[in-house]
Order: structure tokens, then sequence, then C-alpha cells
């Protein structure tokens, strides 16, 4: 169903993952899509799916970390498509070679903690920041940001990650107390287990079977399953939503282990 038609959409993080599963949902709404990734040729890759498909998209790269390298995404998508409607903050460190150094408090090497803050939560803010000045300009528009599960509850490890995504739900709440009033609607998607490379890649088989038991539902989520749920809260259909965390994760969060 078209539910996005005429609205423009930034993706980051859009290069691989849900971040490519949410481009490409986006697109089959309707929406024209800012696909941007620090490996612009990923995001470019995933732009060639989407023309493919019948779809109209940019890939845009750049460290998000970086203001400048935020802003000038934001205007890529101006320049291109005239404005900004939705803005999916997607993109995060979770290569496993980094994570396996983000430990414990003790362990936790400054550069570690410093860059996962930088990545995982001030691109966030910095994308924030200079698309609420664009979407205002028309009207309004819908901010999804990406937490975790992790963010909700502790775990052994991770502790940087984890705080850098707790940061993203309080950011989240702030944004849309501050431009609600203004069209902007700003909600947390917190993931549970969703089986993405990345997952896949950091955690073995054996750990993967044990967790999926932990879900209430008789399969583990898949980026599709994200990917729609973004569509939604970037429709009309989800107008009276805003300053929400949204947890997306099988029920694993609501049962007691």
């Amino acid at each position: 169903m078209a539910r996005l038609v005429g609205k423009v959409a930034i993706v980051t993080g859009g290069g691989g993952g849900i971040g490519a599963a949410t481009v490409k949902a986006l697109a089959a709404g309707g929406a024209s899509v800012a696909v941007v990734d620090i490996d612009e040729a990923k995001a470019a890759d995933v732009v060639a799916d989407v023309g493919a498909a019948g779809g109209d998209a940019i890939a845009v790269g750049g460290d998000l970390s970086v203001e400048a390298a935020a802003a000038a995404a934001v205007q890529a998508t101006v320049d291109r498509f005239g404005r900004v409607d939705i803005l999916h903050n997607n993109a995060a460190l979770t290569a496993p070679d980094f994570l396996s150094r983000d430990t414990t408090v003790p362990d936790m090497a400054l550069e570690v903690w410093e860059r996962s803050v930088a990545v995982n939560l001030n691109s966030q803010m910095l994308m924030c920041k200079h698309a609420i000045p664009a979407m205002v300009r028309t009207g309004g528009g819908s901010i999804i940001n990406m937490s975790s599960g992790a963010a909700m509850s502790a775990d052994r490890t991770r502790v940087a990650y984890a705080v850098a995504k707790a940061g993203v739900n309080t950011l989240t709440m702030y944004v849309a107390a501050s431009h609600g009033k203004q069209g902007i609607r700003a909600n947390t998607i917190v993931p549970g287990l969703i089986l993405t490379d990345a997952v896949k890649a950091h955690l073995p088989e054996e750990v993967l079977a044990d967790l999926s038991k932990s879900t209430l539902t008789p399969y583990v989520g898949q980026p599709a399953d994200v990917a729609d749920l973004v569509v939604f809260l970037a429709s009309d259909e989800s107008r009276y939503i805003t300053g929400q965390l949204i947890r997306i994760d099988g029920g694993m969060s609501v049962r007691v282990p």
C-alpha cells in the first residue's frame, strides 16, 4: 500500500541489515529515500535495488558522528528531493571486533566508550539537529530513532553501547516534547533479537538458539519486521503516537527468564 507517496525519508545506516530493509520498505510505500551510510558503496548498492524496483533513492556517504557530515546528509536530501518528512536514525556501531572491546566498566578503554557514544548517540542527535529545521519548514515530520533492548536491562558486557542507546531513549522524548506543536513526532524503536548479518557474525549459533527460546513467538525477528514498524511510524496512520519507546522483541522483555 502506497502510504508514503510524496514523502521524503532519510535512513542512516541504510547500507545493510535493518537499514537496507527499511529503505526498501519505505520506497515500496511510495517515499523517496536518501540512503546514508559510512560505506557509500553499500548505500549505492541499496539505491540500485530500489531503482530496479521502480523507486527513487540517492546514496550519501559520511561518518554521522561528525556534525559536518550529518548536516551534509540533510542538505543533500533537500537539494535532491526538496524536503525531509521522515528521519530513521538507524546508524550504529555493531562491528563484532569493536563490540568485543566493549566489556565492563573497569576494563573499558576510554576510546571505546567515546567512539560508541559518538556513533550510537551523537549521530542521532546531530541528524535530529539538522533535520528538524527542514521538517519544520514543510509542516513537520516523523523521527524514528533506534535504541536497543540492551538499554532497558543490564548484561555483563556492552556497557558503552547500552548507555549510548539509553541516551537515545531520552533524546527521543525531549525531541517529541520540544517540537510536537511544530508538527514533529519522535518515537524510539527498541528491538530485541533481530537476525541481522551483524548479529549472526557476533553470536555463535548455540547462543542464538538459546536466545530464540526466550521469544514468545514461534520465530525470531527479521530486519523486515523492524522495517514494517518504521513504515507505520513514518505514516499518517501513527499521527497520534509520539514520545514513545516501542519494543519489537517477540515478547522477550515481558517474560521472566
